[in-house]
């Protein structure tokens, strides 16, 4: 039989087509294994892995090389792909069933003993994982990740592309605006004692390129906050932004569902679709569910009983209601057999989260409601209630015999909070949601600003560029403020938010109406916003947009429990880079460059250098 010739290909690519083809392989040995004198290696590149033979008998000099070669060698080798001898094929490789018979081998490049195997079982502490990043990256499915990444990006691209977007790339140094989380700060070198700031999001910049007629605009932007980290959040993270001139909240909407529809359909046709995406208002995701991004892919939805709470004598009960509070709780069915440890060990779990405690009806035995007494309905100890106020709980929450209900009581934002912290326990530890399912849900409705308590002033729930909903305008000059709803929409998915959008303000008197209720002094929104409030005043649009997240949506596509296994090199829990060592301290020139002095933190100067840098012309 005649050889088919192949210059090189790629080793997760060889199939029994390439069966009697020469082939040029390049990767890294992730495994050597010398079988009675016969060396195999298992060759990996980006595509995969191939098992390449070294045989003495067919090439002695390439034999002798590989009895050097170690793990994270590179090299190239040439030979002939041949059908693996029947009882050694592997089922679990996409090359399992063929081999390379070595003709020839060079060595490119060796390699010093890895810190943690390159596998994907990896038990390294993640913290020397990401020192040695560029090792991690090589596990087959951290390029799994970047690969699915690539793809759901170029996705993206292709189908805002194909309905008229353009793609405009924003600043990364801007000025520093009050948008909600704390902006990193660059100082300039050469207006010295002022400042950049990088962009939390392109808000202000995509509005002014819709008062600039761009009309459908995107952007795969990179966004920095200030702010506490967590397996979700990272200092620098990467959005798609999208923003459209002359469109309602539903053109925005259904053109996020489609988008998202597709992607799932084309990156992970394996992931189970719920459509048509729900819609939840803000008041009914709070209500069921304690949060506005609730995982919809499992019930235990919850049950305000604070008027029933009244008619008892309970004083936790009473005094919460009395205080403004609720008692709030949630069915957890099949549970009733559960023991008084068991309901302990829930107890402190509760308590874990916060709360000041949880009480329980275990609605025991078979039958209907209405046959409940006094000994197959277990309360918590304390919750002494006559059966019929139980039964009246239990037909107002939907239970029935045989099923826990678990109540709460406290200040309405803490008991959603809790509520919705053990739902989410409970959903993962008695693994009711399905992980191949993604349950998408548009959230809306929500109030145009929140109360802080501690700075004793209005914040916006979202941003202050937010549109009030059609009719409410009006009430920016009263005290109702906390009534006014927003046109504001999130995305969320399987308990994470994915997307924030609104329609925006595009009128300059509203604007400042919003800016006057969040109490900032008129000298200051003409410092910080003039610009795009001067903007508004020449023919702005009417427009409307939305940011989801790309870390996010990939994380939950893979299962992965960080957005830090979806990033290429990211930032640790304390926003440190442990392959790069930074943040890190900075030479006494570059600050004098900057005019900056540390007022608190020591810094090392080299011999003769002025420890004290100073505005040019400032006194001693």
């Amino acid at each position: 039989m005649e050889r088919k010739i192949l210059i090189r290909t790629n080793c997760g690519e060889l199939s029994e087509e390439n069966i009697e083809s020469q082939v040029t392989l390049y990767g890294w040995v992730a495994r050597r294994r010398d079988h009675g004198g016969v060396i195999f290696v298992d060759l990996r590149d980006r595509s995969g892995i191939a098992q390449v033979v070294f045989n003495p008998e067919v090439s002695p000099g390439a034999y002798d090389v590989a009895d050097q070669l170690r793990s994270e060698w590179v090299i190239k080798v040439h030979g002939t792909v041949l059908k693996r001898p029947e009882g050694s094929e592997n089922p679990s490789m996409r090359t399992g069933t063929v081999e390379v018979m070595v003709e020839d081998v060079e060595v490119l490049n060796s390699s010093l003993t890895p810190p943690f195997y390159i596998t994907d079982d990896v038990s390294a502490d993640e913290g020397l994982r990401l020192k040695y990043r560029y090792l991690d990256l090589r596990r087959p499915v951290m390029q799994e990740n970047l690969l699915l990444r690539h793809r759901v990006v170029k996705y993206i691209r292709d189908f805002l592309s194909d309905r008229g977007f353009l793609e405009v790339e924003t600043p990364i140094l801007i000025k520093s605006t009050p948008e909600g989380a704390r902006d990193f700060l660059v100082p300039s070198r050469l207006q010295k004692g002022s400042f950049y700031a990088l962009p939390q999001s392109p808000q202000q910049l995509k509005q002014l390129l819709m008062v600039a007629g761009v009309e459908k605009y995107f952007q795969i932007a990179r966004c920095f906050r200030d702010e506490d980290l967590r397996a979700d959040r990272q200092p620098e993270f990467t959005q798609l932004d999208l923003e459209m001139s002359f469109v309602e909240q539903e053109d925005i909407l259904s053109l996020t569902e489609e988008l998202y529809t597709g992607m799932v359909q084309a990156v992970a046709p394996h992931k189970k679709l719920q459509t048509p995406f729900q819609r939840l208002t803000y008041d009914e995701a709070m209500g069921c569910y304690g949060s506005d991004k609730p995982d919809l892919r499992f019930g235990l939805e919850m049950t305000d009983i604070t008027d029933l709470a009244r008619e008892t004598e309970f004083r936790v009960f009473l005094n919460t209601a009395a205080q403004g509070g609720i008692i709030k709780g949630m069915v957890v069915p099949g549970l009733a057999e559960q023991t008084g440890s068991d309901m302990r060990r829930l107890e402190e779990t509760a308590k874990g989260f916060g709360a000041a405690g949880m009480s329980h009806i275990r609605l025991r035995g078979d039958g209907p409601l209405e046959g409940l007494g006094e000994e197959s309905a277990l309360l918590s100890p304390g919750l002494r209630m006559p059966v019929e106020w139980t039964r009246g709980v239990a037909e107002r929450m939907g239970a029935n015999r045989g099923d826990l209900v678990l109540l709460m009581a406290g200040q309405p934002r803490r008991v959603n909070q809790w509520l919705d912290a053990m739902r989410n326990h409970l959903g993962q530890s008695l693994e009711l949601a399905d992980p191949d399912t993604l349950a998408f849900a548009f959230v809306t409705g929500f109030p145009l600003f929140e109360w802080d308590g501690d700075a004793n002033r209005w914040d916006s729930s979202h941003h202050p560029f937010t549109a009030p909903a059609p009719g409410k305008e009006g009430l920016l000059d009263s005290e109702e403020l906390g009534g006014i709803e927003s046109q504001a929409y999130d995305l969320v998915c399987n308990g994470s938010e994915l997307a924030s959008g609104s329609i925006r303000i595009h009128r300059r008197e509203l604007q400042e109406k919003v800016f006057r209720a969040l109490g900032h002094k008129p000298e200051d929104v003409e410092e910080r916003f003039g610009h795009i409030l001067e903007a508004f005043e020449y023919g702005a649009p009417p427009h409307g947009g939305i940011a989801p997240g790309i870390d996010r949506f990939v994380a939950i596509l893979t299962g992965a429990e960080s957005i830090r296994d979806v990033i290429a090199f990211p930032k640790t829990q304390s926003g440190s880079d442990l392959l790069f060592g930074a943040p890190a301290s900075v030479d006494a020139t570059q600050l004098r460059d900057l005019a900056l002095r540390l007022a608190e933190y020591p810094i090392h100067f080299h011999e003769g250098e002025d420890p004290m840098p100073r505005r040019p012309g400032a006194s001693t």
